[in-house]
């Protein structure tokens, strides 16, 4: 093809983005119709290059038709079908003013001129006296006809629709395609090859060789000489009904799978083509081989490049365009007449080769294409009329073809499709390796954070069961907990710390949690035996080595907890947090994580006191009524007569005591403070408040309080506290010297309260304290004489005898049922006395 396409633009009429498909249809004469799915249709001149008409519709008009004889034009919208007369476009013409700055005349379609009352009519076609129309009614399509002359209803066809949804892949609506299919004889006659018969007789219509009609539609149709109507429809089937043969049905004659462009026939008739939106062509031909008789219809289907926005056939030439670009695609050997044997699939390869190279024309933006017409003043020269995205109706003059051109493009485009699949083809690769290549990076990263997983639980695991395992101190990956009161809407809560430390070489990273379990060691009897443990999870996004994370949770309110409460700490981490966004296509791992245990803490009664500044502020607290316990071992009391528990003083009735060895106190608590030259420094009073202090401040098992160095409660050797069931505590520590013959200086402990709850739970704390006391101390031995002197025989004889008496009493207990409940308690009562008022002595 020599030099290029002359574009020329006849008019604007300015294209605004509808959901119909839009059209340019023949008209009256040389006139042209167009619609953009507005409610305007416009008649235009391409010769006079003038604007003739603007009708306005009652809705966006889908199709336009002009009847055979010219004298009415069909208007489809979507209330039904309006019929216009020509004379009244015509006298509206005439009537217009000569000058051209008034603007086209302009018709309104009134309802008075609907024919047809049909919703939703999408295509028009008129052939003979009959009007058909195709409109779409929920998912079905209905092809109905209709009499052009008092459009009496005939008969109506139904197709379901398919699942191809133009509408999610396109922003325009596809509209379907209607035509009208005639049969002729395979040779004409040369006198009549110029004939009427072989040019279309109408818009829409076209005539298909005699054997190939016949191939398609069958022999009844072809007897019957009845034309045959054809549908492309959206959902890519191209369908069929002959019109004048009773008993038809609309059936299936092909699926492109894919929208439907255009169909026409090209090569004379002696081939149908259907092209599809995504560029799928089919060439539906005569098979060459054997008789008349024995031929078949063959199917030839390839692809062009696309999409496919628009097209048009003319003889041998589909012209279409994909909306950046507009394409000229070469059928000749496919629908060329010759036989023999091997040319079927010499014309496939020839055709394949074909649709793979189409001949660009350099016109871009082209949305609808009206059939080709040949120009008397410059033969062979081919004009197109277009209609741009922009609302442009444009004339577009195509170079002439010769043979050495249509060579050299063939053989252009031959290297420019190779050049275009090598591209293609690199870009491919380039994707791939791309997407490659972040999937390994992703997978290298879950292989990383898997292994640093893995090296966290084979430490903590290797802690947890080995038989060498470290201090809890040392443990790399651990927790602490410190305790404090705070007030909150005039109530006292508890309120616990925990801090997990990590001291590894490894970073906690996103996906792990800290589980903190919280339960008592020992419910109390309203518990009924009801699990009160309770569970908080703390997530976190990064820990890295010597960093550390601060959580806190209420413990108990003033008065609504028992204590020892048990801490238990856990790391736990969720495989779901690997995978990211691939675990939702993994159910399994929803629910799937490792548990990792840390370390279990204890709170005690003596990280819960409350430590008052005064003991005038201690005597303001209002003691509680006493428990079932208390009131029982009152009443014991006033039976038994005096004063047992006379230890308190005051209100606090119940007290128990601890004696520590002195130089224990001083190798463990003053250890630091030894070289100091200030002797006062090692005063027995010294040695009490050190005691006391470090009592109240720290415990074992990494639990701390919140009173460490508070110098206004610890001014003496005496402190008042409230106890976590809001009664009142006093805690005191003095020197006393235990021995006969040669003495020793202790430091006695003494809890007082009017709970003997609290005096039980402090004396346990204090006892777990002072146990930590002597893992540290350095090991003596102690001489036989003074173990003797101080009496620690009678200590532990007394011991022994005290147990004797518990036995007994529960076994008469049990044998005596509840007859010596009360013989039974008071034994109780005895040996508490007795062990409260005679400690043993720790050295």
């Amino acid at each position: 093809m020599d030099g290029r396409c002359a574009v020329e633009t006849c008019a604007e009429f300015g294209f605004a983005e509808t959901s119909c498909t839009p059209r340019i249809r023949c008209g009256f004469g040389t006139d042209v119709l167009l619609c953009t799915g507005s409610d305007e249709a416009y008649v235009f001149s391409p010769q006079e290059r003038k604007l003739k008409t603007v009708l306005q519709c009652p809705g966006p008009v889908s199709d336009l038709a002009v009847s055979h004889d010219k004298q009415r034009l069909y208007v489809a919208c979507r209330s039904g079908v309006y019929c216009v007369g020509s004379q009244l476009l015509l006298s509206r013409v005439k009537g217009s003013p000569a000058d051209a700055s008034s603007g086209p005349p302009e018709l309104t379609i009134s309802s008075e001129s609907l024919v047809v009352a049909e919703e939703g009519v999408l295509s028009l076609l008129l052939v003979g006296s009959v009007l058909v129309t195709l409109s779409q009614r929920d998912a079905s399509w209905m092809l109905t006809l209709y009499k052009s002359s008092n459009y009496e209803k005939l008969c109506s066809f139904s197709q379901v629709s398919g699942d191809v949804n133009t509408e999610e892949k396109t922003e325009i609506r596809r509209s379907p395609v209607l035509i009208c299919v005639h049969s002729r004889e395979a040779t004409p006659s040369p006198s009549s090859s110029n004939s009427s018969s072989d040019e279309a007789p109408a818009p829409g219509h076209f005539h298909l060789d005699s054997v190939l009609f016949k191939l398609l539609f069958g022999v009844d149709v072809a007897l019957a000489k009845s034309p045959v109507i054809l549908c492309g429809l959206p959902d890519g089937c191209v369908c069929f009904v002959p019109l004048r043969l009773p008993g038809s049905r609309l059936r299936v004659l092909h699926s492109l799978e894919q929208p439907v462009v255009f169909v026409g026939s090209s090569g004379a008739g002696r081939c149908l083509v259907a092209v599809g939106e995504l560029g799928r062509v089919v060439l539906m031909k005569a098979d060459k081989g054997g008789s008349a008789e024995g031929r078949g219809s063959v199917f030839i289907e390839g692809c062009v490049p696309g999409p496919v926005v628009c097209g048009c056939v003319d003889k041998n030439t589909v012209y279409y365009s994909t909306g950046s670009d507009l394409l000229l695609l070469d059928l000749s050997e496919g629908t060329s007449g010759e036989e023999g044997q091997g040319k079927d699939e010499e014309t496939r390869r020839k055709m394949d080769a074909a649709l793979q190279s189409p001949t660009s024309l350099n016109v871009c933006r082209v949305v609808a294409l009206a059939p080709p017409t040949c120009n008397t003043a410059a033969p062979g020269v081919v004009e197109l009329l277009g209609l741009s995205v922009r609302g442009q109706l444009q004339r577009i003059r195509l170079p002439v073809r010769t043979e050495d051109s249509r060579l050299s493009s063939g053989s252009d485009s031959q290297v420019g499709r190779s050049v275009r699949d090598l591209l293609s083809s690199i870009g491919d690769v380039c994707e791939r390796a791309s997407v490659l290549k972040t999937s390994i990076k992703s997978k290298n990263q879950i292989l990383q954070r898997l292994n640093q997983v893995l090296n966290i639980s084979f430490l903590l695991m290797a802690g947890a069961n080995g038989a060498e395992h470290p201090p809890l101190q040392e443990n790399p990956i651990r927790c602490r907990a410190s305790t404090s009161w705070s007030r909150l809407l005039q109530e006292d809560s508890l309120t616990l710390t925990c801090v997990l430390d990590n001291s590894s070489a490894y970073v906690l990273e996103r996906g792990w949690t800290l589980s903190i379990t919280v339960f008592p060691l020992c419910p109390p009897p309203s518990a009924g035996g009801e699990n009160l443990s309770t569970n908080v999870s703390f997530p976190f996004q990064s820990l890295h080595p010597g960093e550390t994370l601060d959580v806190s949770l209420p413990l108990a309110a003033a008065g609504g907890s028992s204590f020892p409460v048990t801490v238990s700490c856990s790391l736990l981490f969720s495989l779901t947090s690997l995978l990211g966004e691939e675990a939702a296509n993994l159910p399994a791992l929803q629910s799937s994580c490792i548990s990792l245990p840390l370390n279990t803490l204890t709170v005690d009664w003596l990280h819960a006191l409350q430590v008052s500044s005064s003991q005038a502020a201690q005597e303001k607290i209002t003691p509680h009524a006493t428990d079932a316990i208390e009131a029982f071992l009152r009443s014991h009391r006033i039976r038994c007569g005096g004063n047992a528990e006379g230890g308190g003083g005051g209100g606090l009735k119940y007290s128990a005591s601890v004696r520590v060895s002195a130089e224990l106190l001083r190798d463990t608590l003053m250890v630091g403070k030894s070289s100091d030259s200030d002797p006062a420094k090692t005063a027995p009073e010294s040695v009490c408040l050190s005691l006391l202090e470090w009592l109240l401040s720290e415990g074992p098992g990494g639990v701390t309080t919140g009173q460490k160095g508070d110098h206004i409660a610890l001014r003496g050797p005496v402190v008042h506290a409230r106890s976590p069931n809001r009664h009142a505590v006093k805690l005191t520590a003095k020197e006393v010297d235990v021995g006969v013959e040669e003495s020793l200086h202790t430091v006695q402990v003494q809890v007082h309260s009017s709970s003997i709850a609290a005096v039980c739970g402090l004396h346990h704390a204090v006892l777990r304290r002072v146990q930590t006391l002597l893992q540290r101390a350095p090991e003596r031995a102690a001489s036989t004489k003074r173990v003797q002197s101080l009496g620690l025989r009678e200590a532990l004889q007394r011991a022994e005898h005290l147990l004797q008496q518990i036995q007994q009493s529960r076994v008469s207990g049990v044998f005596s049922g509840g007859a010596s409940t009360e013989q039974m308690s008071r034994t109780l009562l005895d040996v508490y006395r007795e062990l409260r008022e005679n400690p043993l002595l720790i050295i």
